[in-house]
C-alpha cells in the first residue's frame, strides 16, 4: 500500500464517516469512494460496510486498519531517525595509520573522537606507509596517516614534523659514535625511513656501525636504548621528554639543518565528504596544530 492509501484507511477508521474522512483528506466523497473500492480490490475483500452508525470495519478491515496504523507509525519513526542521522556523525571510520603514529599520537586523537561522536564506529589498521597507501587504493581505509615523502595524487594534508634524535644513556655527542663499541639498535621500518638514516650515517662516517641490533618494533628499540643496552635513532614523537637519556638532534653536517620526519593525512576527496571522515580530519588537524606549537615549528 502507498502512503496515501495507508492514510485513507486510517482516516476512514478514525472518522467512521465517508464525508468527514473526505474532508480530512481534502478529497470529494466520490473520489474517496473510488479510492476505497480500489484498495478493497487489491486486498480482495470488503474492508468497510455502511450502516446506520456510519462506516464499520469488517474483520478483514480491522486487520488492514491495524496494518495501516503500524506502517504509518513505522514510517514516522524511520523518517525521524533519518532526520536525526543528518545531524549526527555515524557509520564506520576506517583508518590506516603508520605504526609509530598509531602507538604514540593517534590514541589521544581517537579518545576525543569517540567522546564527541559515540555513534561512530572505528576500524584501525597500522603498518608501514607503503601498506597504508595500498589499503587506500584497495578501499580498505577511508584515510591514511603516513610518514616521510609520499607520492599521493589526491587529497593530502600536512600534519606535523618531528625531529630525529640519537638516544643513549652514555653517548653525549655525535662525534663519540666514531669510537664507541656500543651497539646501534635499529627497528624495522619502511624503506624511506631506513634510507634517510643510511644517508645521514654515510655523510658523517666512513664505516657502518660496528655492532648492530635489529628489532621488529620501535617500542622495543626505545626500551632497549632507555635501559642502556645501546643507542638508537628515534623520532621525537616517540619521546615524552621525561626519559633519563641523552637526546642529540641529528643534523645534516653539509647543509646544517635538522633531520626531520613529516607526517601527512591522505585520502580520496570522496572519502573526506563522508561525515565521519570529515569529523576525524578536523580533530586530527587540531591535534596536529597543537603538536606543531609544542615542537616550535
Amino acid at each position: 500500500m502507498t502512503t496515501t492509501e495507508l492514510e485513507i484507511i486510517k482516516a476512514l477508521a478514525e472518522e467512521g464517516n465517508m464525508r468527514k474522512a473526505a474532508e480530512r483528506l481534502f478529497l470529494s466523497q466520490p473520489a474517496l469512494s473510488q479510492r476505497l473500492q480500489s484498495i478493497e480490490k487489491d486486498w480482495g475483500t470488503l474492508l468497510f460496510i455502511r450502516s446506520q452508525k456510519g462506516l464499520e470495519a469488517t474483520p478483514a478491515g480491522e486487520l488492514v486498519i491495524a496494518y495501516a496504523r503500524e506502517a504509518i507509525v513505522k514510517r514516522e519513526e524511520t523518517f525521524e531517525t533519518i532526520t536525526s542521522m543528518a545531524d549526527k556523525v555515524h557509520g564506520t571510520l576506517k583508518i590506516a595509520c603508520a605504526s609509530i603514529v598509531g602507538q604514540t599520537w593517534l590514541p589521544q586523537v581517537l579518545k576525543e573522537y569517540v567522546q564527541l561522536y559515540p555513534d561512530a564506529k572505528i576500524s584501525l589498521i597500522t603498518g608501514w606507509s607503503s601498506e597504508i597507501v595500498k589499503a587506500l587504493y584497495e578501499g580498505d581505509a577511508h584515510v591514511g596517516i603516513v610518514r616521510g615523502k609520499i607520492d599521493w595524487k589526491s587529497q593530502k594534508t600536512y600534519l606535523f614534523r618531528d625531529r630525529l634524535y640519537l638516544v643513549d644513556r652514555e653517548i653525549k655527542s655525535i662525534e663519540e659514535l666514531k669510537d664507541t663499541e656500543r651497539p646501534f639498535i635499529q627497528f624495522k621500518s619502511d624503506s624511506n625511513y631506513h634510507m634517510e638514516i643510511q644517508r645521514w650515517w654515510q655523510r658523517h662516517f666512513a664505516q657502518n656501525p660496528g655492532r648492530q641490533i635489529t628489532v621488529d618494533q620501535i617500542e622495543t628499540c626505545k626500551q632497549l636504548a632507555l635501559n642502556g643496552i645501546g643507542y638508537a635513532i628515534l623520532p621525537s614523537i616517540t619521546l615524552t621528554g621525561n626519559e633519563d637519556v641523552n637526546k642529540i638532534p641529528l643534523f645534516n653536517s653539509e647543509e646544517e639543518f635538522e633531520l626531520t620526519r613529516d607526517t601527512w593525512l591522505i585520502g580520496y576527496e570522496s572519502s573526506f565528504a563522508l561525515k565521519q571522515v570529515d569529523a576525524f580530519a578536523r580533530i586530527v588537524q587540531g591535534h596536529a596544530e597543537r603538536l606543531q606549537k609544542d615542537y616550535n615549528y
